[in-house]
C-alpha cells in the first residue's frame, strides 16, 4: 500500500557536497517540491557536521568522497554525537568499499546520483520517518553479501558483533543495543545481518542458540 506524503510537514534538509553544481541543483529542485527546505550546505564532511550539529536538520544529503573530510568519517561523527538527523548518501558509488562502511557509520540510506527526482523525494521523505533506502543496485550488492553462505567453516564474528549478541541474548531491543553502544539503530540492524549470515540463522533466536551451540556466548 503506498502512502500519499504528507503535505503538511515540512523536511527540513542539509546538503554535504563537495560540488557547488550540485549543492545547487539539489537545492533548485527541492525549492520546487513542496514539503521541503534546505537549511544550509556545506562542501567537506569536517563542515558537514558542524552544520548539522549547528542546524538540527531532519535528513541530511551526504556525499561520499570529498576533499577535506569524507561521508563516512562524517556520518560516524554525527551518529557519535547523537545527532537526530538522518543521514541519506547520495554519491556515484556503489562499490562494497563505500556501502558498507557508511551504513555501518549509521546512513540510514544509500541512493545514487542518477535516481530520479521523485525517487530521491520518496527517499528524504522515508528517510526522514527512519525508514532504510538503498537504491536497487547497493541493495543488490548488499543482499549477495549477507547470503554468503556460512555454514560449514562460518566466518567468525567480530568483536562488535559478538558484542551486539550478547546483547540480544539478554532480550536487549535493537534501540537499547544502540543507546548502550552509542551507535545507531540502523548499525545495529546491520551487524545482526551480518550475524545472522554468519551463522546460518533466520532470525534472532536462533542466531542466539547457535552461538551458545559453537560456544560463541556463554
Amino acid at each position: 500500500m503506498t502512502h500519499a506524503p504528507d503535505t503538511a510537514r515540512v523536511i527540513t534538509l542539509v546538503l554535504v557536497d563537495d560540488h557547488p553544481v550540485v549543492r545547487d541543483g539539489l537545492r533548485g529542485m527541492f525549492a520546487s517540491a513542496p514539503g521541503f527546505e534546505v537549511l544550509g550546505e556545506a562542501a567537506d564532511g569536517v563542515a558537514g557536521v558542524e552544520t548539522t550539529v549547528r542546524l538540527d536538520p531532519d535528513v541530511v544529503l551526504m556525499d561520499l568522497r570529498m576533499p577535506g573530510g569524507g561521508g563516512v568519517a562524517a556520518i560516524a561523527e554525527l551518529t557519535r554525537r547523537g545527532a537526530r538527523s538522518r543521514v541519506l548518501v547520495l554519491t556515484t558509488y556503489d562499490t562494497d568499499s563505500d556501502t558498507l562502511p557508511a551504513i555501518e557509520a549509521g546512513a540510514t540510506g544509500y541512493l545514487l546520483k542518477d535516481a530520479p527526482r521523485d525517487e530521491l523525494f520518496t527517499a528524504v521523505r522515508a528517510a526522514a520517518d527512519g525508514r532504510t533506502v538503498l537504491s536497487p543496485a547497493v541493495a543488490s550488492r548488499l543482499v549477495s553479501r549477507v547470503r554468503t553462505p556460512a555454514s560449514p567453516g562460518y566466518e567468525s564474528l567480530s568483536a562488535r558483533e559478538c558484542e551486539v549478541l550478547g546483547l540480544v541474548a539478554r532480550g536487549t531491543s535493537n534501540r537499547e543495543i544502540a543507546a548502550e553502544l552509542f551507535i545507531s539503530e540502523a548499525t545495529v540492524k546491520t551487524h545482526l545481518t551480518h550475524v545472522f549470515a554468519k551463522l546460518g540463522a533466520k532470525d534472532r533466536a536462533a542466531a542466539v542458540a547457535v552461538a551458545y551451540e559453537r560456544g560463541i556466548l556463554g
